[in-house]
């Protein structure tokens, strides 16, 4: 049997921590997670404008097989600032690679861009993301909000608005996996009025407005532009991969934005998830079948992921919520 952890958050993973912090005027955050000690990393990028720091020394061939921290930022470029300044902290708190008698924490990010959703961006010299990445820090809990929160503030999704999002899944031999998503896509998470993500909701999750996702054979991009989208998240469990094993996580769990956003992987998109292990349980054999249901269980965790961040979002300016669309649509508006 599986089903929800507890919080139904990434934080069901043991050892891990997520922290949001938010910028109401600029209409921008960042969200950090926080694991209680290193642990392995991969990556697999998707889209056709990423925008990433770190990944290249993520892969199975490269030194690097821990990570310290991973964030989800706002801002494009600008927020690629809110890596360093986590990466500053924790070299402060003794956390990182031992480099002589200094500690270089290893930070990966991805951003997403939210510079053109209305908010005011006129920082200056001075752009808030590595403030907004120590109060993320300082604000680390397995308990979190989602939705109009950390990196999902200013994020969109196709004609609604975007969000961030977390979903859980734990089994009874003791399997865990969860996924954190913030949704900025130029694609559309609707499907005949509802959510493409509806087939893959747990109880209690964002059925309760109703409908499954029917895929329509239209595509609508709205204002798309090159680099103005993104999804990005984290997948997690506790089974011990190692790179190869969490990057073929990484790979298949692709498959759940896939599921949920449509369309997806576009030039217009970076999309980028991260895969983590804890190593607490082991993986068990054959690797390869325990692998195959780690990688399946990860893609509709993503899915629900994407469904949650989309449904808990608020309507910001020119972007309603899906909880309000749905009002409207069911009203005859």
């Amino acid at each position: 049997m599986a089903g929800p952890g507890q919080r139904n958050l990434i934080t069901d993973i043991d050892g891990l921590a997520v922290g949001n912090a938010e910028d109401s005027h600029a209409l921008t955050g960042v969200t950090v997670l926080l694991p209680d000690r290193p642990m392995l990393v991969a990556a697999d990028v998707r889209g056709g404008a990423p925008g990433t720091r770190e990944i290249s020394a993520l892969a199975p061939t490269c030194l690097v097989d821990r990570v310290d921290a991973i964030v989800l930022s706002g801002g494009s470029v600008f927020g690629l600032d809110a890596a360093g300044a986590v990466a500053l902290q924790l070299s402060v708190m003794g956390r990182g690679w031992p480099v002589g008698e200094f500690r270089a924490p290893i930070v990966p990010a991805a951003i997403l861009q939210d510079l053109t959703n209305g908010g005011d961006k006129n920082w200056g010299e001075e752009p808030p993301y590595r403030r907004l990445a120590r109060a993320a820090m300082a604000a680390a809990s397995v308990d979190f909000a989602l939705g109009n929160a950390g990196a999902g503030l200013g994020a969109t999704a196709g004609p609604l608005k975007g969000g961030l999002g977390s979903a859980s899944i734990l089994f009874d031999d003791g399997l865990a996996v969860g996924a954190l998503i913030a949704v900025n896509a130029v694609g559309s998470p609707l499907g005949g009025g509802s959510l493409l993500a509806s087939p893959y909701a747990l109880e209690g999750e964002f059925e309760a407005l109703g409908g499954v996702g029917a895929r329509s054979p239209e595509i609508h991009l709205g204002n798309a532009e090159i680099g103005a989208n993104t999804t990005i998240g984290i997948i997690a469990t506790n089974a011990t991969l190692d790179k190869a094993q969490a990057q073929r996580v990484a790979i298949m769990a692709h498959d759940g934005l896939a599921r949920a956003i449509r369309p997806i992987h576009t030039p217009f998109d970076g999309d980028t998830l991260f895969a983590l292990s804890t190593g607490d349980r082991p993986l068990g054999g054959p690797a390869a079948r325990a692998l195959t249901q780690i990688g399946a269980v990860a893609a509709d965790c993503v899915a629900r992921a994407v469904g949650r961040a989309v449904f808990e979002a608020d309507s910001l300016g020119a972007f309603p919520g899906y909880r309000d669309y749905r009002a409207g649509h069911e009203a005859g508006e």
